[in-house]
């Protein structure tokens, strides 16, 4: 059971921040993984009169403020047209659109789950993360920190960049978690693909061959997998290869 001491609305970013610092406190977001959790909190924070549930764009890149719900990134036709509807893709299996409105990029995201379709999709696109005390750094660099860092995400940046994106996964029933995650990301210069579920957090590979089954025997020859009620590594890997085998030959259509 989740039990709250008390429940505050911080009115600036410094307020929030100061708060995060101590260990029993926690942002609530949209309270669904956090609500399943048994565990004592001593101060719920909720950021929603911080103005971070807007998506910005300007001629280089879209800011998405963390209070952002999934549903918003599924239906933003700027952000889907940049991934070729390969974000909408990422999300659409995630549980129900009830639950999508109510679930936080920003929660999804500074989780850093091994599940997570959403982090596979952003780290394949170079999306980058705010963060109140440590600033901007890649969403890479991010997902490698240590859970103990404390922090406030305040905003996820994706570049306007000329690139072609597919995003994959495979699932034992639509609304799961997924089995394995991929997202795989061409620009004039790379092909680089993001591997997730496996099931540890997502993993990006960078500098594929072309030719799509090299790709995907270099992704796997580059990735380690493992062992839950989903599937065994073994599975993950033959997995693997068709899913990024099957995404280069996408890319290659989307390209003709």
């Amino acid at each position: 059971m989740l039990k709250i001491r008390q429940y505050v609305r911080p009115e600036t970013l410094e307020e929030a921040y100061e708060l995060c610092l101590k260990k029993k406190n926690r942002i609530i977001g949209g309270m669904l993984w956090l609500k399943m959790q048994d565990l004592s909190v001593n101060t719920a924070i909720d950021l929603q009169d911080l103005h971070l549930d807007t998506i910005e764009e300007n001629e280089y890149e879209y800011r998405i403020g963390c209070m952002v719900s999934l549903r918003q990134l599924e239906l933003h036709d700027g952000l889907n047209d940049l991934t070729q509807g390969a974000l909408s893709q990422s999300l659409a299996h995630i549980v129900g659109v009830q639950f999508r409105n109510l679930a936080t990029i920003g929660g999804s995201i500074w989780g850093r789950f091994g599940f997570s379709d959403v982090l596979t999709l952003f780290m394949a696109i170079d999306a980058k993360v705010e963060l109140y005390e440590r600033g901007i750094m890649s969403i890479e660099e991010f997902a490698d920190m240590p859970r103990t860092v404390r922090d406030l995400l305040i905003r996820i940046i994706v570049p306007k960049v000329r690139r072609t994106t597919v995003y994959r996964s495979q699932r034992n029933a639509s609304t799961d978690f997924p089995v394995l995650a991929c997202a795989v990301s061409k620009t004039a210069d790379t092909v680089c693909c993001s591997v997730g579920a496996r099931p540890g957090k997502a993993i990006i590979v960078r500098e594929l061959p072309d030719d799509p089954a090299e790709a995907a025997e270099y992704a796997v020859s580059r990735l380690t997998f493992g062992t839950n009620l989903r599937g065994s590594s073994d599975y993950r890997r033959q997995i693997c290869r068709v899913i990024v085998r099957r995404a280069m030959e996408q890319l290659e259509d989307m390209e003709v």
